[in-house]
């Protein structure tokens, strides 16, 4: 089974950066059998690769702002990625890169990670990183949804 990790993100703006310090983690010491992606903040650029993989398994894990406690981590159904209206620093909003995959991918899970601070030279913080520590640790034995729970409407103020 083929799995891609594509982590996504800016490490140069605060806790945006969760996405490639997964990303670093992985390269420095593998986690299970994933084929890791740093997709920076233009993902978008790593369509072609992702698709000549034909991943069964196609985890996206991004700073996503759920309005949430920093460092919470929740599911997100790509689906409703536009309809929330989640703010990005990305080139190209995530449901995009995930409707163009959709054809060549078996499953997609976005992994949402609550920043706290996203700004220009700001320093991760100790929530997000050890959430990204969280699911560095939860890779080797990833099953389903890895143990996270969806993201509710309820939880989030944000409207659909």
């Amino acid at each position: 089974m083929t799995k891609v990790l594509l982590c996504v993100g800016n490490s140069m703006m605060g806790d945006d950066g969760a996405g490639p310090l997964l990303a670093e983690k992985c390269q420095a010491s593998p986690q299970g059998d994933w084929v890791v992606i740093d997709g920076g903040s233009a993902p978008e650029n790593d369509v072609v690769a992702i698709r000549e993989l034909h991943p069964e398994l196609l985890l996206i894990v991004d700073a996503t702002d759920m309005m949430l406690n920093p460092g919470e981590i929740r599911v997100i159904d790509p689906d409703d990625i536009a309809e929330m209206f989640m703010m990005t620093t990305h080139n190209m909003p995530l449901n995009y890169l995930v409707d163009q995959l959709k054809e060549d991918v078996g499953e997609v899970v976005f992994l949402g990670i609550q920043p706290d601070i996203v700004g220009f030279y700001y320093p991760m913080t100790e929530a997000v990183k050890a959430a990204v520590e969280q699911v560095y640790q939860r890779l080797a034995t990833w099953t389903g949804l890895g143990g996270y729970e969806p993201l509710t409407i309820s939880e989030s103020e944000t409207p659909f």
